[in-house]
C-alpha cells in the first residue's frame, strides 16, 4: 500500500457518500426497531408459556378433577420451543441488520463501495424474520386450546 492510498483511507469520508450511507440506514434502522419489538412480544409470549407449565406442574396427582390438565404439558413445551426458535432467528436478523449499519458506515469511512456486502447482509436480515415470523405463526396456530381456559 503506497502512501498516496493510505493518505485516501486516512482522509475524512466525502460528504455525499456519508448522506447516501445516512439516507440508506433509515430502512435499517426502522427493521432494528420492529425486532426490537417482535422480541419483547415473543419474550411475554415465551413467559405466560413458563407461568402456564409451573401452574400445571402445581396440580397434585390426587386432584382428579383438575389432572387431566396436565396433558396439556407437551403442547406447551411444543409451544416454547416454536418461541425459542423464532426469538433466536429474530435476534440473528437484528445482528445482520447491526452488522449492516456497521458495513454501511464503515465503508463510508474507507471509501469503499458497499452495494453489494450490504444488499446480502440486508437479503439475510429479511430472510431471518421471514423464518422468525413463520415459526411464531406456527406458535400462534397451536396457541389456544381448550385447556387454556381452565386453571
Amino acid at each position: 500500500m503506497g502512501p498516496q492510498e493510505i493518505s485516501q483511507l486516512l482522509s475524512p469520508p466525502d460528504a455525499v457518500q456519508l448522506s447516501q450511507v445516512i439516507s440508506q440506514a433509515t430502512a435499517p434502522a426502522f427493521m432494528l426497531g420492529a425486532v426490537a419489538g417482535f422480541v419483547s412480544i415473543l419474550l411475554g409470549r415465551m413467559t405466560a408459556v413458563v407461568e402456564r407449565i409451573r401452574h400445571l406442574n402445581e396440580i397434585a396427582d390426587e386432584d382428579r378433577q383438575r389432572a387431566h390438565l396436565k396433558s396439556d404439558i407437551p403442547r406447551l413445551r411444543r409451544r416454547l420451543i416454536l418461541l425459542s426458535s423464532a426469538t433466536r432467528l429474530a435476534l440473528a436478523c437484528g445482528i445482520c441488520t447491526s452488522l449492516l449499519l456497521v458495513v454501511g458506515f464503515g465503508t463510508a469511512f474507507l471509501h469503499l463501495q458497499h452495494v453489494y456486502g450490504a444488499g446480502a447482509l440486508f437479503f439475510l436480515a429479511v430472510a431471518l424474520m421471514g423464518v422468525s415470523l413463520f415459526r411464531f405463526g406456527q406458535e400462534v396456530a397451536i396457541g389456544i386450546s381448550e385447556a387454556d381456559h381452565y386453571r
